[in-house]
C-alpha cells in the first residue's frame, strides 16, 4: 500500500503545503511527512482526519493507494487490468 504517496498527491493538488495540511488535521508537519514517506502509519482515527480534509471518502483513499503487493498472487493479473481504468474513474470523479 503506497498510502503516502497518494497523500501527498492529493495535499499539493489542493496547493497545501505540509504545513497547512499538517495543521488543518490537527497533526505535526513532521508526523505527516513521516507519513507521506510511508515511514509511520497513522491510525484510523488520523487517516479519517486527513481523508476528510482531502474530500476524499477513506474507503477511496485506501483504494488509490493499492499496490499490486496488496492483492493476491492469484488475482494480480486482473488487478493490473483493471486498476488503471478504476483509478482513472475515481480520480475523475474525485476530482483528484
Amino acid at each position: 500500500m503506497d498510502l503516502g504517496s497518494v497523500i501527498k498527491k492529493n495535499r499539493k493538488l489542493r496547493g497545501l503545503t505540509q504545513s497547512e495540511f499538517a495543521e488543518n488535521c490537527g497533526i505535526t508537519q513532521t508526523y505527516l511527512s513521516q507519513i507521506e514517506g510511508n515511514h509511520k502509519e497513522p491510525n484510523l482515527s488520523t487517516l479519517k482526519l486527513i481523508s476528510d480534509n482531502l474530500e476524499l471518502p477513506l474507503p477511496i483513499l485506501f483504494f488509490l493507494s493499492m499496490t499490486e503487493d496488496d492483492v493476491q498472487q492469484d488475482k494480480r493479473q486482473a488487478f493490473q487490468i483493471i486498476s488503471p481504468s478504476m483509478k482513472s474513474l475515481v480520480n475523475e470523479f474525485f476530482s483528484v
